[in-house]
């Protein structure tokens, strides 16, 4: 479908997605999260797509929400606030269970909403200069529907001091409490990205894709509660057809089929 808010391009199994609002630094509006939510629904049923990079158009990734919208927000009902705030809740949900590997790829800024975006990435790569920030207290508000994926990545302790002040974080920081994965100079984003969609393409697309429901199922619960999902899953894993094409490829010293470039 045509978007108005994002620009999406295919290259084989890589799926590249640019939020596209550089007039206003990629900001978040009821626009974009009904677009967004529609391409998430559309990837999460095209099993050709194994890996999707995230990033923003211009200088910043996202810096939140869009003043025009949070305008009209001013003059919501009770009613209109709950409907607004579930389709946001929604979008970021299904963006962070795509069976697919998601990528952000963060320049600039990352705040608000922006961080929620990086926090419901599987992976993120950010420039060195780039700022990041769960700015939503600022504003009095604060960041309920980024919340769950945000303490998923940074932890209670972490989330206690950047939800309650607010307060801007560098990509040093953001790497080192877990919402970033690697820090780089700007000039070098697309070729650590290229390094772990190489990493992507090169295993098993529906072994990453029980992979990422397991890690949704398991991770809050003790290991007791989870020990026969856990042996009941990777039995089940071993004896699928893919798993078996690549242990014969790891035997045959050979790529597996599934193994391919972008």
């Amino acid at each position: 479908m045509p978007y108005q808010h994002l620009l999406a391009k295919r290259s084989g199994a890589v799926e590249y997605l640019e939020l596209n609002r550089p007039d206003v630094r990629n900001a978040l509006s009821d626009q974009t999260i009904a677009e967004l939510t529609a391409w998430a629904e559309s990837i999460a049923a095209d099993r050709t797509v194994r890996v999707v990079v995230l990033s923003g158009a211009g200088k910043v990734f996202c810096a939140g929400a869009d003043l025009n919208w949070f305008t009209a927000m001013a003059g919501y009902t009770q009613e209109e606030n709950l409907r607004d705030a579930t389709a946001g809740a929604r979008m970021f949900d299904l963006l962070d269970s795509l069976p697919c590997v998601l990528i952000g790829r963060v320049h600039g800024a990352a705040l608000g909403g922006g961080s929620g975006l990086a926090s419901v990435c599987d992976i993120v790569v950010a420039s060195d200069a780039a700022m990041f920030g769960f700015t939503e207290v600022k504003l009095g508000i604060m960041p309920a529907m980024i919340a769950p994926y945000a303490l998923a990545k940074i932890g209670r302790s972490a989330a206690r001091e950047l939800f309650l002040t607010g307060m801007r974080f560098s990509a040093q920081r953001a790497h080192e409490i877990g919402l970033v994965h690697a820090v780089v100079p700007a000039t070098e984003l697309d070729a650590r990205v290229d390094q772990y969609v190489a990493e992507v393409l090169s295993s098993g697309p529906d072994a990453i894709a029980e992979a990422k429901q397991l890690l949704r199922d398991i991770w809050h619960r003790p290991p007791g509660d989870v020990q026969e999902l856990m042996a009941q899953s990777i039995a089940a894993r071993r004896s699928s057809a893919e798993a078996q094409e690549g242990m014969r490829a790891f035997l045959e010293k050979r790529s597996a089929s599934w193994s391919s470039k972008k």
